[in-house]
């Protein structure tokens, strides 16, 4: 027994007899060492309080099982104060003497471990550059904070989000290099915490944390709120973040200065996960950037909407083409000179079955975004073609009207535009000098290479080039002389402008100003001119004095089904 007492008094690990009543009975010096309490003073102390075991209700309730011998063993580990007043983490074991009616007490410093526990979570947890937290972390923090607002009565049970990213940070890393990109990431980071502080002491201050403010990556960084107020409480917190971030940044020896867009996101946490938050939030930043950047945006649930709308067209164009969904209706281009009908604009209409018929606006540009408008606009083309040759085989003695066909500049990129023409040409028997193709102003006025030279060949052809929109692009009336166009459609802004108050009294001279020199113009360059949006006799008075030569708009009729045209040619009156 001599041996065990002197072998229990020598040992390095901290160790103590403890009775079933819960005093020392013996320490030895490795425990009283690690206490920084006298040997002699260990015998009659109370172990639970000597160790922390009575902190938590389990621990002490499994430490008694085990002086009762009602429990094996019981291993935890506690943070202890040693009695110069640093702290340690031991890991404590408490199990019976066999053959006694004692329990033995060891304790072991993890401290060490602890500590390398907590820089290995701190490097897993936080970001190295800005020394906030990352990804992992608020990703962390979110889902936990959507979990106890939806059970918590004590908050509002909501949640708010801003999410941004620095305009422009790429140009900063690639000009002056990632040492100066970091330091800047790093000064945004300080500004972004300074800015929740501030913006919080007013409205958190009862008993409510900051926004926890996160770098996810990038330049992208987070501010999360937790019992948000609403979105009033948000709004204020991003602009104030913008207007922080908009001060130059002093940065060795280079001052820059950056803008921020900011998407923001506030809702009930309740039925809301962190997946669902973040994709409104990476949407609503889209929409800040898509806007003009340096500003907020808010999250527009409508606005999702549209744009889920948009995916979900997106994802069934090619499709519906092959499905025959697509339909043609036909404005007439009337002459201004006589009222007679010239010719009619073919325009596209998509019969969706779910969203109802579609106007070319809702879906011609996501059909030249995935390219579904080069196999659209071919059987745009043959359609057309085919319709203006059934009305010219129809009714042989009127004369043959043309068809306007739009074209999207990808069409001509993408297919082989010329021998498309030339093939629904010879296809349809419809002669050249009544098929016209219209392409917008800023397509067509920075012709050169391959559209240049299809544009040319379809004019060799005979196929009248129209410019669409004409005055809202580049409006360069010199680089006419060199295109193979033979018609400028105005555009209808300019003619929105003839309004008359009293019947004589024009509201913006200039409108009409400006149309009757473009006029002028094309017609000494040997081009006629078409007017869209007349909507009143007045405009169409007004355009036939200043020598325009063909209108078209609501005045004269809407876009109308075939059979509509057939009547009109008749002369069974409007279409």
């Amino acid at each position: 027994m001599r041996d065990y007492r002197a072998a229990f008094h020598a040992a390095h690990f901290a160790m103590a007899v403890v009775d079933r009543d819960g005093f020392v009975v013996s320490g030895n010096d490795a425990l009283a060492t690690l206490l920084g309490t006298p040997a002699g003073e260990l015998p009659g102390q109370v172990a639970a309080d000597l160790v922390d075991l009575a902190s938590d209700a389990r621990t002490w309730h499994a430490y008694r099982e085990v002086l009762r011998g009602r429990q094996a063993k019981l291993r935890c580990t506690r943070r202890l104060k040693h009695s110069d007043g640093h702290a340690l983490w031991a890991q404590i074991t408490v199990s019976p003497v066999p053959g006694t009616a004692t329990v033995l007490l060891a304790l072991a410093d993890v401290s060490a471990r602890r500590e390398l526990q907590a820089q290995l979570r701190h490097l897993q947890m936080y970001d190295a550059v800005t020394r906030l937290p990352n990804r992992t972390l608020f990703f962390e923090r979110l889902t936990s904070a959507l979990e106890s607002a939806s059970y918590d009565d004590g908050g509002t049970g909501r949640i708010g989000l801003c999410y941004l990213d620095l305009d422009g940070f790429k140009a900063v890393n690639d000009t002056l290099g990632h040492r100066i990109g970091d330091r800047l990431l790093a000064e945004a980071a300080a500004r972004l915490t300074q800015c929740a502080d501030q913006v919080a002491y007013d409205r958190w201050k009862h008993g409510h944390a900051a926004p926890l403010v996160a770098r996810l990556g990038g330049d992208e960084f987070a501010l999360l709120v937790e019992d948000s107020t609403g979105t009033e409480q948000l709004a204020d917190l991003a602009e104030s973040v913008l207007k922080t971030l908009q001060e130059p940044f002093d940065l060795a020896g280079q001052r820059l200065s950056v803008s921020a867009s900011i998407g923001v996101v506030e809702r009930r946490a309740a039925g809301t996960t962190a997946t669902h938050l973040m994709q409104a939030a990476d949407t609503t930043l889209y929409w800040a950037k898509a806007d003009g950047k340096a500003r907020w945006t808010l999250f527009d649930p409508e606005r999702n909407a549209h744009r889920m709308t948009r995916q979900a067209l997106s994802s069934t164009l090619r499709p519906a083409v092959e499905r025959g969904e697509f339909a043609l209706e036909y404005q007439p281009l009337v002459g201004l000179e006589d009222g007679g009908v010239r010719g009619v604009e073919a325009l596209v209409r998509w019969h969706h079955p779910q969203f109802g018929t579609l106007t070319p606006n809702r879906f011609i540009t996501l059909a030249e975004e995935d390219g579904s408008i080069v196999q659209l606009g071919r059987w745009v083309l043959r359609t057309a073609c085919a319709q203006a040759r059934r009305w010219q085989l129809e009714h042989p003695d009127v004369p043959p009207v043309f068809v306007s066909v739009n074209v999207a500049v990808r069409q001509v990129w993408d297919s082989d535009l010329v021998a498309d023409v030339a093939s629904i040409l010879a296809e349809t028997g419809l002669a050249p000098e009544l098929l016209q193709l219209e392409l917008t102003e800023s397509a067509v006025m920075g012709s050169a290479g391959r559209p240049l030279q299809a544009l040319q060949s379809l004019a060799d052809m005979g196929v009248r080039i129209a410019i669409d929109d004409f005055g809202t692009g580049y409006s360069n009336l010199a680089y006419l002389s060199r295109l193979p166009v033979s018609v400028l459609k105005l555009d209808g802004s300019f003619v929105r402008g003839f309004q008359y108050e009293d019947g004589s009294a024009h509201a913006n001279p200039a409108d009409a100003t400006i149309v009757e020199a473009m006029v002028q113009l094309a017609h000494r360059l040997g081009l006629t001119v078409t007017a869209e949006c007349v909507e009143t006799a007045l405009q169409a008075d007004r355009l036939r004095s200043i020598g325009c030569d063909t209108g078209q708009g609501w005045h004269y009729s809407r876009a109308v089904p075939p059979e509509r045209i057939s009547a009109l040619l008749r002369g069974d009156g409007p279409a």
